[in-house]
């Protein structure tokens, strides 16, 4: 594990009011992501997986560590670029892995079907199939929400606002233009996310107010799944 370049995350509830209030802040300090795009955001849909014991949802919601999650993972409602993750947390900071997947390979996951030829699928892929073979891990749910994304390059910063956050429990749908979704977040509350490398700038910590925030613990996937089990 010692090669792998682990980052802090920390997650913070925020009002809607409070949205454009932060947006106010950050767009003079730092770049917009050059994928967000003429609106300067981008949707992000993501198909979890479980085990037949739901042992991802039991071990986030008892802070289990380490810890980690499977997702394929789309933009913009588009099967142009369409990718497999696996993020693992372990004291306190993240680490992402991901490879690239074809539109059949997808659908068959999606169908909770083992692919075949496991020899010769990337290291990650593997990792899934022997997981789906052993521990029974399938799709149990959609995540979907808006994000506007703000990049530094000191620290490696990366601060994102998350609105609209959504579950779809017909995984069937994943690839759908549009799909049938539940809010999860209470009405008025929205999702800030901060992460770095090493360290993260004081003009920044002190310009998000951090200390004055409500920080959290729980997913998106486990606050999608709470809400649709």
């Amino acid at each position: 594990m010692s090669e792998m370049q682990y980052r802090h995350e920390f997650k913070y509830v925020i009002s809607s009011a409070q949205v454009p209030m932060i947006q106010n802040r950050v767009e003079h300090m730092l770049m917009r992501d050059v994928h967000a795009g003429p609106a300067g955001c981008y949707n992000i849909r993501s198909l979890y997986f479980d085990d037949w014991t739901d042992r991802c949802y039991h071990e986030n919601e008892n802070g289990t560590d380490p810890r980690e999650k499977f997702r394929i993972r789309i933009y913009n409602h588009s099967t142009g670029q369409i990718k497999l993750e696996c993020k693992r947390k372990q004291q306190g900071k993240t680490y992402k892995a991901s490879c690239p997947l074809t539109i059949a390979q997808t659908q068959a996951l999606m169908a909770g079907k083992i692919l075949p030829d496991i020899a010769s699928q990337p290291p990650l892929l593997q990792k899934l199939t022997v997981k789906m073979m052993t521990r029974r891990m399938r799709p149990v749910v959609i995540v979907e929400y808006d994000r506007v994304p703000y990049v530094y390059k000191g620290g490696n910063v990366r601060v994102t606002l998350d609105t609209n956050i959504a579950s779809c429990k017909d995984v069937s749908r994943f690839l759908d233009e549009t799909i049938p979704k539940r809010p999860v977040m209470p009405i008025g509350q929205q999702l800030l996310e901060v992460k770095y490398d090493e360290y993260l700038p004081d003009f920044i910590r002190r310009n998000l107010q951090l200390e004055n925030l409500q920080q959290t613990a729980f997913s998106k996937y486990y606050l999608c799944r709470k809400y649709t089990r």
